[in-house]
Parts: C-alpha cells; structure tokens; sequence
C-alpha cells in the first residue's frame, strides 16, 4: 500500500509540489505570527525554511537541486524553474499601472533607475571581490542583487554557468530577506510612513517580494504603492542588466 502511495504521489509530483510549497508558507507565516509578532515577514520564513530544507535534502540525496532530488518532491524542481520563473515576470508586468506610476512623478521614476544601477554596482563588486573578474560573471552577479529574477534572466541572456546564475539567486534572495526583517527597523528613520514615500522606496530597493513583505510589517496600507514601483523595477532590471549595464562593465573590463 505505501509502495502504491508513493507511485501515485511521484506520478503527480507537480501537484505535490504545490501543496508541499502550500504547507511551507502556511506554517512560515503561523510561526511569523506566533514567534515574532509579524516583525519578520512569513514570507522572510518561508525563504529562509526553504533555504534550509533544501540544504538538508541535497545532505540527505547527494544531489544538486534541493528538494528536487526527492522523487515525490521533483516537482519543485519545475515549480521553482525558468517557465514558470518567465510566467511569474509576465504576469507581474501586465499587473502594473503605467498610469499609477506616472503618479509617483519623477522622483519614483528616477528611484527604479537609480536602485537597479546601486544594486548592480555593488553587486558586480562583490563578484569581484570573491574573484570573478570576467564581465558575464560579473554582471549576472551584479543583476542578481538587483533581484533575484533578474540575476537569472541575464545569466541567460549572456550564457553565464549554471554556479554563477545560482550565485545571482542567492544575491537576491539575501537582499530579499534582509529587506523584509529590515524595513520596519529603519522606516521611522526615512520617513517611511506616506504612499509617495513607499513608492520611492520600492523603486530603490526593487525586491518586489521583501518590499511588499517589510511594508506589510510597517503598514499594510503601504504595501500596493511600494510593491507596484518595485514591479517595475524588476522589468527594468531585466531590459537594463543584459544590455546597457553589461555593456558598461564590458567596456571597462574587456574580458
């Protein structure tokens, strides 16, 4: 009977992998609430949970994808991959309101650039820090602390390995979590506390997913004009890093 069970639920692994994903969130946002009061995010938790989960699997199965390696878990693996990745940006840019953007002025529209320009830069110095000194690496590294999304669609987009658009990730989902825990710390101190403000910061941080889940832990009423810069933020990144930004760092490090 257990044998029969575990061919029908790795027949099916896809649909086990969004109730596993399903099951993570929920107990990632009962212990945020239980544990920390919504300080931290569930949404914080739940990158974190899976960030441990996946590095226990890979101990456990050998394996290189996390959970993946699991049979009745290798859903995931299409789950967490590059098709519903591109649906996931697709779907995220034809959310946003050219309009409501306009509202910000140019100061929100200043802030997408400027945040994915900051975050590229830094990004690209800490790939050289850690010694990857040729301008692909570099510059997917770079496009991975603009977000996550964007590290691995410009490490495609310029024929990066597979290590260093996994680097990219983690960039992202670093700042991502960092963001979250972090922004109800420092919005007294910014002034934090306004639509227009929201809006300014969500352009200069651009982690959709740690800008709506710090707002959510400061004020919920913030959460649609900081998430909605920061969506665009994420499609910027993704036309800027692989071009122009690459570009730049190709010329001044023609390797």
């Amino acid at each position: 009977m257990l044998e029969l069970f575990v061919a029908v639920l790795e027949r099916h692994s896809l649909i086990v992998a969004f109730l596993f994903v399903g099951v993570v969130t929920w107990l990632s946002y009962l212990a945020s609430n239980v544990m920390t009061k919504g300080r931290v995010h569930g949404s914080a938790v739940a990158i974190i949970a899976g960030l441990v989960l996946a590095y226990f699997a890979g101990m456990f199965t050998g394996g290189q994808r996390g959970v993946a390696d699991i049979s009745i878990l290798a859903g995931v693996g299409v789950l967490g991959g590059a098709m519903f990745r591109d649906f996931a940006i697709v779907a995220t840019a034809f959310g946003a309101e050219l309009d409501a953007l306009k509202r910000s002025g140019l100061v929100g529209a200043l802030s997408i650039v400027l945040g994915v320009v900051l975050s590229f830069i830094v990004g690209g110095a800490v790939a050289l820090a850690f010694g990857y000194t040729d301008s692909v690496s570099i510059s997917t590294i770079g496009a991975g602390a603009a977000t996550y999304i964007v590290g691995p669609v410009t490490g495609s987009a310029l024929g990066a390995s597979s290590e260093v658009i996994a680097l990219s990730v983690g960039a992202g989902l670093i700042k991502s979590v960092l963001v979250m825990i972090g922004t109800p710390f420092v919005a007294p101190l910014i002034g934090l506390n306004n639509p227009q403000s929201a809006m300014i910061y969500g352009g200069l941080m651009g982690t959709t997913s740690g800008v709506a889940g710090g707002l959510a832990a400061t004020d919920p009423k913030l959460v649609p004009y900081g998430a909605m810069t920061a969506t665009f933020y994420t499609g910027v990144g993704c036309l800027l890093a692989p071009s122009v930004l690459f570009l730049l760092v190709q010329a001044v490090n023609p390797t």
